[in-house]
């Protein structure tokens, strides 16, 4: 079963929706069989590489919203993160273009360690106050994660994964996406938001379910007594 989901790292419920679904996924019988490929999508690709100003400062600039609002929001979503076992720090997030960490993820995921690229760039920007536009800290993140620095550097600096990047986030537009984080399973069954780990958990026995129907065995000629349909049900059993 396929499972794609299209994300921001600048994205704080995108981090929360991570784990939730991992929950869900870690208790799915059939968790071996579930491929699982991040998308790239970007909340706000006008931002420069580095911004001047806080969090804070940028979500009271682009939502209109007063600095007290906002730090309520803060407070409120830390908290949720934190159920999620996440140590948010809204005070330390530098405000960054999520683009080149969308090009290191691209590369992480032709070497099989995608998941784990995802997850350090999150933690890096949500819970230690990392600049993801920071070429230097994304080949530290590469190369912790088992990548080369030199082909991390030199695919940063040619771009070689700029059209996959904007190939996801047209995807997302032609699917009618318009937040994220937006799961995807089976190219059947549309999720939007940080959802709780038991929709999460109906969804893949949903889609499993719809992938794999039951197949009925058919008893062949001559076989056990008592026929096809002996069997016994709330009203009690066949004789």
């Amino acid at each position: 079963m396929k499972v794609e989901i299209w994300s921001d790292i600048a994205c704080p419920w995108c981090y929360i929706g991570k784990r939730r679904f991992e929950r869900a996924l870690a208790a799915f019988p059939h968790r071996g069989d579930v491929e699982v490929t991040w998308r790239s999508y970007q909340l706000d690709p006008t931002l420069p590489d580095h911004h001047d100003g806080s969090e804070l400062d940028y979500l009271v600039d682009r939502k209109g919203m007063s600095r007290e609002q906002v730090r309520g929001m803060f407070d409120e979503v830390t908290a949720i993160a934190a159920e999620e076992g996440l140590r948010y720090d809204f005070g330390s997030v530098v405000v960054a273009n999520s683009f080149a960490g969308h090009e290191l993820l691209h590369l992480a995921k032709t070497h099989g360690v995608g998941d784990r690229v995802k997850e350090a760039l999150l933690s890096a920007h949500f819970e230690h106050g990392e600049d993801i536009g920071d070429r230097d800290v994304l080949v530290r993140i590469g190369v912790e994660a088992g990548l080369d620095a030199e082909e991390i550097a030199r695919d940063l600096q040619t771009h070689t994964w700029r059209d996959a990047v904007v190939a996801d986030i047209t995807a997302a537009n032609s699917l009618g996406i318009r937040g994220v984080p937006f799961f995807v399973l089976d190219d059947t069954y549309g999720i939007s938001g940080a959802q709780s780990t038991e929709l999460f958990t109906q969804a893949l026995e949903q889609a499993w379910r719809e992938a794999h129907p039951l197949q009925m065995v058919q008893p062949l000629t001559g076989g056990t007594p008592g026929g096809s349909d002996v069997a016994c049900g709330p009203d009690g059993c066949a004789v």
